[in-house]
């Protein structure tokens, strides 16, 4: 139901009102409030927020249209004002429409071109709310969707390639947040919540430094992917930098946060997975390298960042790096020489 509010000193009207559109009001398409001046007016729209549009007369007694229509401006800015007025000579039009009225309607009133006016008017206002609803829910998803998959939704290309894929070479860093599912065991949710966050705050910030791509964040461990020239060093350098940042927090709660990290690189697929049907999709990396960092994390100790043999010599002359040895991953068959990075 659309709430219109009509400021008027005129004693007869709201029976006219009400008489021109009984049908939309047995129907619950209109509601109307009314007020005898501008002072009123105010006092009846923080009664009813939701009020989409004003029909205003100029020459009211205590506050005059004109001057009403500051005020809205200022409280309502949402709500849209049509002045309805005897007073149409074009000083009034003129300030009438500086002062932010949507439109303007002479006395005596023609009631067809008055409701022409006010659909149109409702109309305004709805696309209005529609468009600052958008602007709040992207503003939303920013918070959920990494700034790269934003920028790709809006090409021109987004409609029709939902399922499309390309073969990216690429690093992926999975980090883990080492022995945190106890910290939920013993305090309370809110708690855990907040130390959580503040842990993925601090990864994210290193991980955005060096260019990288928070993918997802999986329980307590973050999935980061690196793209462009030096992704493999870019990965370790964050990497590198997560660690010492997270072994150097205070503890919080006797527990003592230290990260487990895997690292690896290679060709990966990435685009969108999911189910178009359900409206689903993940816009993210998959493959063999992808799988393998995850192996490598599991197998990570406590502040350890660990890549197997084919990262090693990529960056061996770069990175102070030692070898662990030979280790089976899960799900793969033969061993694995892996090492750690130290600095």
């Amino acid at each position: 139901m659309i709430k219109i509010l009509v400021a008027d000193d005129e004693t007869d009207l709201e029976a006219l009102i009400r008489q021109k559109f009984r049908r939309h009001i047995r129907e619950q398409r209109y509601d109307f409030v009314f007020a005898a001046n501008g002072n009123e007016a105010l006092a009846r729209l923080q009664e009813h927020p939701d009020t989409s549009i004003v029909l205003s007369d100029i020459n009211m007694p205590e506050m005059d249209g004109l001057t009403l229509l500051s005020k809205l401006n200022e409280s309502n800015p949402l709500t849209k004002t049509v002045i309805v007025s005897a007073y149409g000579d074009m000083d009034n039009i003129r300030t009438a429409m500086n002062r932010g009225a949507f439109d303007f309607i002479t006395k005596p009133v023609n009631f067809d071109d008055l409701e022409l006016t006010m659909e149109k008017t409702i109309k305004y206002v709805a696309q209005l709310k529609e468009t600052l609803q958008a602007i709040k829910e992207n503003n939303i998803l920013k918070m959920y969707v990494d700034a790269s998959v934003l920028n790709f939704m809006g090409t021109r290309e987004y409609e029709t390639s939902l399922t499309a894929n390309e073969t990216v070479d690429a690093s992926v860093a999975f980090i883990d947040i080492c022995s945190f599912t106890s910290i939920s065991e013993k305090e309370s949710p809110d708690t855990v919540v907040k130390m959580l966050n503040s842990y993925f705050d601090l990864i994210t910030r290193e991980i955005i430094a060096q260019g990288g791509i928070i993918d997802k964040f999986i329980g307590d461990c973050v999935m980061a992917v690196f793209k462009g020239d030096y992704h493999l060093d870019r990965a370790v350098d964050a990497c590198l930098a997560i660690r010492d940042r997270i072994n150097n927090l205070p503890a919080e709660h006797d527990f003592f946060p230290k990260v487990s990290i895997g690292i690896n690189s290679g060709e990966m697929v990435s685009g969108n997975i999911g189910s178009a049907t359900l409206k689903r999709l993940d816009y993210t990396v998959i493959g063999d390298i992808v799988n393998t960092a995850q192996r490598l994390q599991g197998v990570a100790a406590s502040g350890q960042v660990v890549i197997n043999e084919a990262c090693y010599e990529k960056i061996k002359q770069s990175f102070h790096c030692i070898a662990i040895g030979k280790q089976a991953l899960k799900n793969k068959t033969a061993e694995m020489m892996l090492y750690e990075v130290v600095d």
